[in-house]
């Protein structure tokens, strides 16, 4: 059998677990399939489901090259704006898939940070009228792999898809389900919580604000909760900080941003803000000064984390946080990855080595 048959098989089993559990279409229900030019395949058959289902499916197609010469090319007071029938068919749907495409990922070398930030400039408002026409919705993360990202990460694109829609398979296994409410209960507001990363540093900082539990399946909770348009794959949970309480240094391994992978560097944070930083390289170092240049010295603050817990997901595949044991550092112009990590929730080892405890 062929990379490109094998690869649509399991389109076609992924499809099925998303229409059946992530979203559970009934007959008559609308979905709305948004789709670039490398979902398309997935698309299909996503089609095909949601009308063996007998729900009613709707298909928006944006074009990479489009997107981008559209972005560099139209009146700047248009760009990352939302029409009056986006806002109609989000109103008009049961359910949204949406298969996001390379130029508007973490790695986006076709588009300036300001061209990207502009063209999605969006996102506040879709995602309230998401919540007001409380759909049940889905994004799925292999649509950010393109030919640019999978040359960083020196793997194909196609090894990449594979990975990550395998992780969707697991997607509402009783297993994953568990571990993802058991790490959600150990992060309470008020929590003191203590990242180490295996060279003698050590991070901590207290827990206050949001709690989202990502594990593939929209339910009435989520839709109550807001929380409902989720990432397949599944398997993060992701707890606000109190940006005005980390202190320490960690040490963080290679991370995905905007201007390409970093190396192996320390972090260091006081009173809530990251102060100053290193790196294993001067390529890395450049990285970081650039990334952290473009953020006010006030605004440089640890403002959530992230604990993956999905068994099938690897390092190196773009979804890192996604890793079970994973830990992710948000809110400091990238995701700052930690694989090794030990950490713990009020003194409770919630990780040990890179690996659950809970």
């Amino acid at each position: 059998m062929s990379a490109s048959s094998k690869l649509s098989d399991l389109y076609s089993q992924v499809a099925k677990k998303v229409v059946d559990e992530s979203l559970r279409l009934k007959q008559g229900e609308t979905v709305t399939i948004e789709t670039w030019t490398n979902g398309l395949p997935f698309a299909r058959q996503v089609v095909m489901e949601a009308r063996r289902k007998g729900a009613i499916p709707l298909v928006i197609y944006e074009d990479e090259k489009a997107y981008v010469d559209g972005i560099k090319n139209m009146p700047k007071e248009a760009i990352g704006k939302m029409g009056r029938h986006e806002f109609s068919l989000l109103s008009g749907s049961d359910a949204y898939i949406f298969i996001p495409g390379p130029p508007i990922g973490a790695y986006a070398p076709m588009l300036t940070k300001e061209e990207s930030s502009n063209s999605t400039g969006y996102n506040a408002s879709w995602y309230e009228a998401a919540e007001k026409a409380k759909l049940r919705g889905v994004r799925l993360t292999f649509g950010y792999i393109g030919r640019d990202l999978a040359k960083l990460l020196g793997k194909k694109e196609e090894d990449i898809v594979r990975v990550q829609l395998k992780s969707v398979l697991l997607l509402n296994s009783p297993e994953m389900k568990q571990k993802g409410e058991a790490i959600a209960q150990t992060l309470q507001d008020g929590s003191a919580v203590s990242l180490g990363s295996g060279s003698g540093e050590k991070l901590e900082f207290k827990l206050k604000g949001d709690l989202v539990v990502e594990d593939g399946v929209v339910d009435e909770k989520d839709i109550a909760e807001s929380n409902n348009v989720g990432y397949l794959p599944p398997g993060i949970v992701q707890k606000s900080v109190d940006d005005s309480s980390a202190s320490g240094s960690v040490k963080i391994s290679p991370s995905v941003t905007r201007l390409g992978l970093t190396s192996e560097a320390t972090l260091h944070f006081e009173s809530g803000k990251l102060v100053r930083w290193e790196a294993g390289s001067k390529a890395s170092k450049n990285k970081l000064n650039e990334l952290m240049g473009a953020i006010p010295e006030a605004n440089r603050t640890l403002k959530a984390i992230t604990i993956g817990f999905n068994p099938s997901m690897k390092y190196g595949y773009a979804q890192d946080r996604f890793v079970a044991g994973a830990v992710g550092l948000v809110g400091i112009g990238f995701t700052a990855m930690v694989r090794r990590g030990d950490l713990s929730v009020n003194g409770k080892p919630i990780i040990t080595k890179g690996s659950l405890s809970v």
